[in-house]
C-alpha cells in the first residue's frame, strides 16, 4: 500500500509508545496529537519489502492485528524506525509520513480494510485491552 506523502514541515515534539495498548502517541509542533495502532503503522510500513521496488508491487499486509513495537530508533533528525514483534524492522517512518497517517486515519485504515476485503482476507479483531492513553 503505497502512500504518496507531501512534504508538511510538523515535526513530533513528542512520540509515546504504549505497549500494553499498542499504541503509538505522536504530538507534533502544531498541537496536534495522533494515536496511532500498531497494527496501522505495521501494515502501512514503508519498506521494499511490503512495496516492492515500482508501483504495482505491493504486497498486501495481513495477519498483523496482534503485532506491537518493542522499539523504536530515532534516525537523524527526520524520522523513526521502530521494531514490530513479528520481526519486521525495515521501515523508516518520516516525520511526514507519520504525519499523514495521523491526519487520514480515518480514510487510510477504511482503504485498508478495503482491500483485505477484496483479497477475502480475513481480519480478526483483537481481544480488547481496556488501557487509557
Amino acid at each position: 500500500m503505497r502512500l504518496t506523502v507531501e512534504q508538511t514541515n510538523h515535526t513530533p515534539t513528542d512520540i509515546k509508545l504504549h505497549q500494553l495498548s499498542r499504541i503509538v502517541e505522536i504530538s507534533f509542533d502544531n498541537g496536534e496529537t495522533f494515536k496511532l495502532p500498531c497494527e496501522y503503522l505495521r501494515v502501512y510500513t514503508p519498506s521494499a519489502e511490503a512495496l516492492g521496488h515500482a508501483p504495482g508491487q505491493e504486497i498486501l499486509q495481513i495477519g498483523k492485528e496482534m503485532v506491537n513495537i518493542s522499539e523504536i530508533k530515532p534516525v537523524g533528525n527526520y524520522g523513526i524506525a521502530p521494531t514490530f514483534t513479528d520481526g519486521h524492522n525495515s521501515g523508516i517512518y518520516s516525520w511526514d509520513m507519520l504525519y499523514k497517517l495521523g491526519s487520514e486515519y480515518q480514510t487510510l485504515w477504511a482503504n485498508y480494510l478495503q482491500e483485505l476485503d477484496n483479497a477475502g482476507q480475513p481480519r480478526n479483531e483483537p481481544p480488547h485491552t481496556q488501557v487509557l492513553i
